[in-house]
């Protein structure tokens, strides 16, 4: 299968422009001081996301959204036109925030009105479609928007398991029976039962994950098929949440000593920030199913790849080529860092010290987690604790993008409840 380009949430040509104007927004215009970046971690503030929630009927039902793109400096909303305005990607990882902690009735009211949202784009094949235009029509024709095999479907399984505890009788019902429905069609469409790889770059990588080698949509598929099998009990489920992390754990490279520190691969010989959850996800696996290779395979990186990233800088994405004694990087990029790419290391060095109790993952998660307060490359803060934005992150050198989409918002709220002692479903 194609992999589907997947890119983090800066849109390119005019809003990256406006990110790289000269006067940032007033919010961003005071460089944090080294005293602040050490304070503690701040608050959960959500007030951003229910700017970005709205509700509107839709199929003759009333649902819950969040605008994708907010942009500065007065936070107004805007389409992108090829897509549209809403999508599973970003309400899905909504609804999993929304369950972290123990919701009031306004938060359980709004998944309920979410999860209806993800329901409502179930294609009939059992997959999901993931934009929605502003006049209520699903994007079924857009390469990031077909019911197929990717980022969007396995975010909703996420999604619907994270939902079901706050759900009415009706809603939950619909949710179990789209979750069932989704994840046969993981069991049936994965080749988990090959042992297939293939070689780039003369490194050695699966090809029994999603979208071939896709480690990091193997991550998020792993957050959604765990809490089904605790549901379900279905031995079937545990087998492929077993297969799919023997790959994650294949596409690990490097250790203590060796560059690149255990990093686990994104895609082929890629490894980006964004998305690259496979650290948390196997220590949420490896916890569950008792597997002790997982949980060594996640803390490998956890204790040499992140602080590896924090000595030296932090990166975006690198490409790898195996040159038989070690590893050359061809590609590398530092720009642009996202809130999508700190919380899955965040995540991962929160649920390592929730595990184990050891101290140095809680420092190793605040370090990480300073990013958001100005210990980054632009020194300036990307959340706002006032007002509960996520910049949509750092483009170059100085230079903050001020806009703050669903994606960033949600993305910086995941990494702020994980530091605040707070575990995601």
């Amino acid at each position: 299968m194609a992999r589907t380009a997947k890119t983090p949430r800066i849109r390119s040509a005019a809003l990256l422009a406006l990110a790289l104007l000269a006067a940032p927004t007033p919010a961003l215009a005071r460089p944090q001081t080294a005293a602040a970046t050490e304070q503690a971690v701040p608050r959960v503030n959500l007030g951003h996301f229910d700017h970005l929630y709205a509700e509107r009927d839709l199929g003759g039902e009333r649902v819950g959204i969040l605008h994708i793109y907010s942009e500065a400096p007065d936070y107004r909303f805007a389409i992108e036109p090829r897509e549209g305005y809403t999508c599973v990607d970003d309400v899905a990882r909504g609804i999993v925030l929304l369950a972290a902690s123990k919701p009031d009735a306004k938060r359980r009211h709004q998944i309920e009105m979410l999860t209806r949202f993800v329901l409502h784009m179930q294609a009939d094949n059992g997959y999901f479609h993931n934009f929605l235009w502003g006049d209520g029509r699903i994007n079924r024709e857009y390469r990031t928007s077909l019911a197929d095999l990717n980022w969007w479907s396995l975010r909703a399984l996420w999604g619907l398991e994270a939902a079901l505890p706050h759900l009415s009788p009706d809603t939950g019902r619909r949710a179990r029976a789209a979750a069932d429905r989704l994840v046969a069609n993981l069991k049936r469409d994965l080749p988990v039962a090959a042992n297939g790889t293939v070689r780039v770059a003369n490194v050695v990588v699966p090809t029994w994950l999603p979208l071939e080698s896709g480690a990091d949509a193997g991550s998020t598929a792993l957050l959604g098929l765990l809490p089904h099998w605790q549901r379900t009990k279905d031995p079937a489920t545990r087998a492929l949440i077993g297969r799919i992390g023997d790959a994650l754990v294949q596409m690990q490279a490097g250790d203590a000593k060796r560059f690149p520190h255990g990093v686990h691969l994104s895609w082929r010989n890629q490894w980006h920030a964004w998305g690259n959850a496979q650290s948390y996800a196997l220590l949420r696996a490896g916890k569950l199913l008792n597997r002790r290779d997982f949980t060594d395979s996640a803390l490998r990186e956890v204790d040499h790849f992140y602080p590896y990233l924090l000595r030296s800088g932090m990166r975006s994405s690198f490409t790898l080529e195996n040159m038989g004694d070690g590893f050359a990087t061809p590609e590398q990029q530092r720009f642009p860092q996202i809130a999508y790419g700190l919380a899955p290391m965040i995540l991962a060095a929160t649920e390592a010290y929730r595990q184990t109790g050891n101290q140095r993952y809680r420092t190793t998660a605040r370090a990480l987690g300073r990013w958001f307060t100005g210990s980054n490359d632009a020194r300036r803060a990307v959340y706002d604790p006032a007002t509960g934005r996520t910049y949509d992150g750092i483009v170059g050198q100085g230079k903050v993008n001020p806009n703050s989409g669903a994606e960033s918002t949600v993305e910086g709220l995941f990494a702020l409840t994980a530091l605040a002692g707070t575990s995601l479903p």
